[in-house]
């Protein structure tokens, strides 16, 4: 199965997933492999960037207000959802977070850009160290006030340069307060940036919905790639919703090697040959990912693996399991939440960022609530009863702090490793480390991640899809 993914070239990946004894030792032996191969980046998107922009700049809210204010990012005119965050750091981190593909962002903390944006290095295994993908992931930037001035010893360009270079538009100088409690009241909305042009009421047709079109795969890796651990020999499938390098880091961190599937890859076909599969995040809605939820629930079916997912993938994990997902009326994003575990009474201040939730109420007899927003009583987390399954809403991982609910990792990879010693007992020919050569033929990186252009692209991209997915199917 690996091998229709990654092409003809890897075909010879179909011995691996057999991988007799005698096989294994062979293929060992003729690979050379130490560690993990450095993750290199992919050539910056240089026909995206422009120069820094200076002009007069409109941010409008669809049938609600219109705030001036001035260009600091790319002179370009974007749609998309208008959401809000209260974290008072971390903007780096937030703005490469995939799950932001198709929202436009607005800081409530009113100074952003101090510290700058710290440049592209790799950690030992290859992962991004400040940075949760390789490009920023919004659509459009909001700020009260932009420091074009930054300080910081990470420090390589200013938040406007950035921007710039990645065709984003950002826009200073506007009420953020007064954006903020307008969707508080009114609930997320469509908005648009448009930059060195005079608003025009005409235009509001304009206004491009990014609910129309599935995210997901905008920011999904389009073939496997892996990530090796050099302290453990646990070999964990990752399906790749839009994941966060922090998380594979957490994952890498503790032992467990990741290979990261696409998110439709029908990973209940090859999840014996791993100790355990983790749905990660993701930007908008679920229920566009029906592939997946229908390969989770052959998975859960027919296999007794640990399964652990994070934001999207919590949703998946419920739906997979007969449960509904709501949209909230303007989500949950910041850094500051409260999550109360019910299975220990224990309150955890947590990293959000989502505008769905998994609705409780409808969760299957073998499922319980695992954790409950303290705030606005949404679920936070669901569990099942007698198997190793269980999803957070909110980011046990976040970079930008805080650590509280870290431990969740540990408590899935305990899982994953039971499983992987039963496992050896029941079937001693059983090897799920992943082999030298599937480490060379596989990517290290993403594969074909299309960088954000804003909503209206975004639209084009799907629609063209969609036509050639048809005459394919003709």
């Amino acid at each position: 199965m690996l091998s229709r993914v990654i092409g003809p070239a890897a075909s010879r990946l179909a011995l691996i997933t057999k991988r007799p004894s005698t096989l294994t030792n062979h293929i060992r032996s003729l690979a050379t492999v130490s560690g993990n191969t450095p993750r290199m980046p992919p050539a910056p998107p240089r026909t995206r960037a422009t120069p820094v922009s200076h002009d007069r700049a409109t941010f409008t809210i669809r049938d609600g207000p219109v705030f001036n204010g001035k260009s600091f990012g790319a002179k370009s005119n974007v749609s998309g959802e208008a959401v809000f965050t209260t974290s008072l750091v971390g903007y780096p981190e937030s703005l490469t977070d995939p799950s932001y593909r198709g929202q436009i962002l607005v800081f409530t903390q009113p100074l952003i850009g101090n510290y700058g944006i710290p440049s592209a290095t790799r950690d030992e295994n290859g992962l991004l160290r400040y940075f949760e993908s390789p490009n920023l992931q919004a659509a459009g930037v909001v700020v009260a006030d932009v420091a074009e001035q930054y300080s910081h010893w990470t420090a390589v360009k200013s938040l406007g340069e950035w921007c710039a270079e990645e065709g984003v538009p950002a826009v200073s100088g506007v009420d953020t307060r007064a954006i903020v409690t307008y969707l508080r009241e009114q609930g997320s909305s469509l908005a648009r940036i448009t930059i060195g042009e005079e608003y025009d009421a005409d235009q509001d047709e304009a206004f491009v919905d990014p609910e129309q079109i599935n995210l997901v795969s905008k920011v999904s890796t389009k073939a496997p790639f892996h990530v090796s651990s050099g302290t453990g020999d646990s070999h964990v499938a990752v399906i790749d919703c839009g994941v966060k390098e922090n998380i594979l880091r957490s994952l890498v961190g503790r032992g467990a090697s990741v290979t990261c599937f696409p998110y439709d890859y029908p990973i209940h076909k090859v999840a014996h040959h791993f100790d355990g599969v983790f749905i990660s995040n993701g930007p908008g809605d679920p229920t566009h990912c029906q592939d997946t939820v229908y390969h989770l629930r052959r998975l859960m079916e027919s296999s007794q693996i640990p399964v652990m997912g994070i934001c999207l993938g919590h949703q998946l994990l419920g739906l997979a399991s007969g449960a509904r997902t709501v949209k909230l009326k303007y989500g949950n994003r910041a850094h500051n939440i409260p999550a109360l575990d019910l299975t220990t009474g224990r309150c955890h201040i947590t990293s959000q960022n989502h505008g769905y939730a998994v609705d409780a109420s409808t969760l299957h007899p073998d499922w319980k609530e695992y954790f409950v927003n303290l705030n606005d009583s949404s679920n936070e987390g669901i569990i099942h009863k007698s198997r190793p399954i269980f999803g957070t809403q909110f980011h046990p991982e976040a970079r930008g702090g805080p650590l509280d609910s870290s431990y969740l990792f540990d408590t899935y990879l305990e899982s994953v490793g039971r499983y992987r010693r039963n496992q050896a007992v029941l079937k001693p020919m059983r090897d799920s480390r992943p082999s030298p050569l599937l480490v060379d033929l596989l990517a290290k990186e993403r594969v074909g991640v299309v960088p954000t252009t804003g909503m209206e692209n975004l639209l084009r991209m799907g629609a063209a899809g969609e036509e050639e997915a048809a005459a394919r199917a003709a």
